[in-house]
């Protein structure tokens, strides 16, 4: 794998979930070097003038107002660390954690922290060996940094906490351990690095693009649901026709009307309704542009937030080049905190018109289908429990879609006296994503099952290439089974990409976002 070469170029979002994947590298330019070089000579000057400065020769937070003697620089930093270490919760994943790390590598290799380029060649060497710090999941307010996940973080540093070893199938093993590994003894840290280590939102960052990642293939994935829908309930795709949305033309509701168009073309089901006594489908279905389209409007919105996030520099205070050093705010979680909970909304939404076109797929009453797909209905349940599992889903998302951004707690004796809760927002939209892909692979599973119990007729093309690779993995329910299985190989089709991808290799079929 070619290393990524950081601390300079914008990150793209391509290339920032690889380097969460295993055997991602980093390396540092020689340009990167020379900054680094650069900001620690700032650094220094101030220390031989003896100025007070926030974060180099101060407390912190409401102790800013201590100026620390000269000799104990040094030891400022290192309790800085290991008094912050406090975070609680399960452990974020390896990938997530991993990630994570190489942002705060990337951030501190722009070259306004002050830290030493021995610092970042520590850091770097136990990026490639894949030796991944253990970061807990809770403790962060989202302002002046993630303080307490990346206090954590750099522990290893210190020879304290935890690595994931990325070589041994991610066994956790001592921060000391890890170093010897390396060949690298416990750092000693100087002014300013312990703060310039935990002063940043990498980890709400980490999170959310993880997030957005798999929001991508998403609502993908729930613009072929709708259409397999569509195809088993006999529905029309009259409200897909470009005239209608040139006459609202949001982005998302455009391009979502297209996709359906092209999942749906060919299709003889669509033909076998024309003229049929149907006046109006269910808003589910009608309104599948509108709805997804705004879904895809909020994950562009928060995809540009958080690529921009993570190319940035979030320390604080800031170390410019010709010598200023500036107290300000960029740690403040705001941007992400917002892009999270409007990223949780919108998928929220998604898992509640999906949940609403299975009931119709179940409901005798309205799909014209056997009751819950079933074969022999009465001794047989068919998809019945699939559809409330669906809306149990749905319905924790709401809950979590509360919005993270707008609460606040003051922190430090009221120094930090408004905070974004960016890592809860993250946290919160990550399990909104894992259950919309849940619920959407509830969905496909009756809606090929739907197909199956209708007249012999062939879906449109996109719509045939989705069930064809969902019968792969799940066969037809000809009698009740043990259904979980099915429902759990579904969601890792949806997660793998594979689903999208053969619905994408049907000649001139692209789905947009």
């Amino acid at each position: 794998m070619k290393p990524v070469s950081i601390g300079g170029s914008e990150l793209s979002l391509a290339t920032l979930v690889g380097l969460s994947e295993p055997g991602a590298q980093i390396r540092l330019p020689r340009a990167a070097r020379s900054g680094l070089s650069r900001s620690r000579a700032v650094i220094t000057r101030v220390l031989k003038s003896g100025a007070m400065v926030y974060g180099v020769n101060t407390g912190f937070g409401k102790l800013s107002g201590v100026s620390i003697d000269p000799a104990r620089l040094g030891t400022l930093q290192r309790n800085l660390i290991l008094s912050h270490a406090t975070g609680v919760g399960e452990m974020l994943a390896p990938p997530v954690c991993q990630l994570a790390f190489a942002l705060r590598i990337h951030n501190l290799a722009r070259g306004y922290s002050g830290v030493r380029v021995s610092l970042l060649e520590t850091m770097i060497s136990l990026f490639n060996a894949g030796l991944i710090p253990v970061i807990p999941s809770k403790g962060s307010v989202g302002a002046s940094g993630d303080l307490a996940p990346l206090a954590h973080m750099a522990l290893p540093l210190l020879g304290f906490g935890e690595v994931y070893d990325c070589q041994r199938n991610h066994r956790r093993i001592g921060g000391r351990t890890a170093l010897k590994k390396v060949g690298v003894g416990p750092v000693e840290l100087a002014a300013k690095e312990g703060l310039a280590l935990i002063n940043g939102t990498q980890i709400m960052t980490a999170i959310g693009v993880l997030a957005v990642a798999r929001a991508r293939n998403l609502n993908k994935i729930a613009d072929i649901a709708c259409a397999l829908t569509i195809e088993a309930l006999r529905g029309s795709e009259l409200p897909f026709a470009p005239g209608v949305h040139e006459l609202r033309p949001h982005d998302g509701q455009v391009l979502t009307a297209a996709n359906l168009r092209s999942l749906l073309a060919g299709s003889s089901i669509m033909k076998s309704h024309v003229g049929c006594d149907k006046v109006q489908d269910a808003y589910s279905m009608r309104c599948a542009p509108q709805v997804h389209g705004a879904a895809k409007d909020a994950l562009r919105f928060a995809q540009k937030v958080l690529c921009t996030e993570a190319s940035s520099v979030t320390d604080n205070p800031l170390v410019f080049p010709d010598g200023e050093v500036i107290s300000a705010g960029n740690f403040h979680g705001q941007p992400v905190s917002q892009a999270m909970d409007f990223l949780a909304i919108s998928l929220s939404t998604i898992a509640n018109i999906s949940e609403r076109r299975i009931e119709n797929l179940v409901n005798p009453d309205i799909s014209g289908l056997p009751p819950f797909l079933a074969h022999e209905p009465g001794i047989e349940s068919g998809l019945m429990i699939p559809q409330v599992v669906a809306a149990a889903l749905a319905s924790e998302n709401k809950t979590l879609s509360h919005p993270a951004s707008v609460d606040s707690v003051p922190t430090s004796a009221n120094r930090e006296d408004h905070v974004s809760m960016g890592v809860t927002a993250a946290r919160h939209a990550a399990v909104v994503v894992a259950n919309t892909e849940k619920v959407l692979a509830i969905e496909l599973m009756c809606g090929a099952q739907g197909i199956d119990c209708g007249e012999s007729l062939r879906p449109g093309r996109g719509a045939a290439a989705a069930y064809k690779c969902i019968r792969k993995l799940v066969p037809p329910l000809e009698q009740d089974r043990f259904l979980a299985p099915d429902i759990g190989n579904l969601e890792q089709l949806i997660r793998s990409g594979q689903l999208v991808a053969e619905v994408e290799s049907c000649r001139g079929l692209r789905l947009d976002l």
